[in-house]
């Protein structure tokens, strides 16, 4: 291509498709994220193979261009109808233009008409595999001029590079979401949203292996919620799983961020306290009992309310030193909760 493609609309005029077009850019979900070196690297290659000051790596949004890498020129965006990039998405893969002073189409625009006074732009638009232009890969002078066919050749070649980190980056990013979501799957319990009792027992094995090292406290608050099985009898097994749910949301807003809130079987639930002596656990579990036999739970029209107990037991490096033990001492205090009367803490 010797010369520039003819562009036949204004810069700000819209393609008739620049509702899919934006779609497929906020798609990739780059718009705020850092550039990073990469495209910093092709920016400056660019500029230095064509021989100018300014180049850039842009996205087209719906009214602002995001600058996402700049050499020679520090910009972080620019109005849509004042950026010669819009022009990048009306349809040409490659927009030439030797002189913007002499352009109608950006001869008032603000890096025509004031500092740098730009003159010469070229660019490669950053088009998608199914067609849809996201912005450009440009390089611009304050002289007026043409790039070489060589040179428009390696500025595509660099775009389509740049494409391929975009691409990149996105399929990254839908990894790491995947693999977060297999996470959660596979350590939450789907009912309460508390951990699963595997995920449990594994975290507890981590809690132990750090209070006897660093001799830090460490409890653990079994909790069994009373007549449970009343529930179900009574208002049937989706009412059942309406309490355990909102129970688990409650112990979910009611822990700190170092604590550990599962299920550990059927109604059964346990919480994890790390650095939390006897004294403390007793005090957090009181509150929670309290909270729980307050709480009303809505089924329609039907209004729930249950009870819970709590066994407690703590780390103290002599009987209770291991995961095991901790486990049993809890459940033995959770036992004679529920045998002095259920809706009750015991040590």
């Amino acid at each position: 291509m010797s010369a520039a493609e003819p562009i036949q609309t204004l810069p700000f005029r819209r393609p008739q498709d620049d509702q899919h077009r934006l779609a497929a850019l906020h798609r990739y979900d780059v718009l705020k994220e850092p550039a990073g070196e990469d495209f910093r690297f092709l920016t400056e290659l660019a500029a230095r193979i064509c021989g100018v000051p300014y180049a850039f790596i842009t996205l087209v949004d719906a009214e602002q261009v995001w600058v996402k890498s700049y050499t020679g020129l520090a910009i972080d965006q620019l109005p849509r109808d004042q950026c010669y990039c819009s022009l990048a998405v009306l349809g040409e893969n490659a927009t030439e233009i030797p002189d913007l002073s002499a352009d109608a189409r950006t001869a008032r625009m603000p890096l025509t008409a004031g500092e740098p006074h730009l003159r010469m732009y070229s660019s490669v638009a950053l088009s998608t595999s199914d067609g849809y232009a996201l912005g450009t890969l440009c390089v611009m002078d304050v002289k007026p001029g043409r790039l070489s066919a060589e040179q428009r050749g390696l500025l595509q070649g660099l775009a389509r590079q740049a494409m391929a980190l975009i691409e990149l980056r996105a399929k990254e990013k839908a990894l790491q979401a995947s693999l977060h979501e297999l996470e959660q799957l596979a350590t939450t319990d789907e009912l309460t949203g508390l951990h699963n009792r595997r995920s449990l027992l594994h975290r507890l094995k981590f809690e132990v292996a750090r209070t006897r090292r660093f001799r830090t406290p460490l409890s653990a608050v079994m909790i069994d919620l009373d007549h449970f099985k009343r529930v179900n009898d009574e208002y049937g097994h989706a009412a059942g799983d309406l309490v355990l749910a909102d129970i688990g949301r409650l112990l979910r807003e009611n822990i700190r961020v170092i604590d550990l809130a599962g299920r550990y079987g059927g109604e059964e639930l346990c919480i994890l306290l790390p650095n939390t002596p006897p004294e403390g656990a007793r005090k957090f579990a009181e509150s929670l009992r309290a909270k729980i036999e307050a709480q009303v739970h809505h089924d329609g029209a039907r209004s729930i309310q249950v009870t819970a107990s709590f066994g407690i037991a703590s780390f103290n490096h002599m009987d209770i030193d291991d995961a095991d033990s901790l486990l049993r001492q809890a459940d033995a205090a959770l036992y004679r909760a529920k045998q002095n009367g259920r809706n009750r803490v015991e040590n």
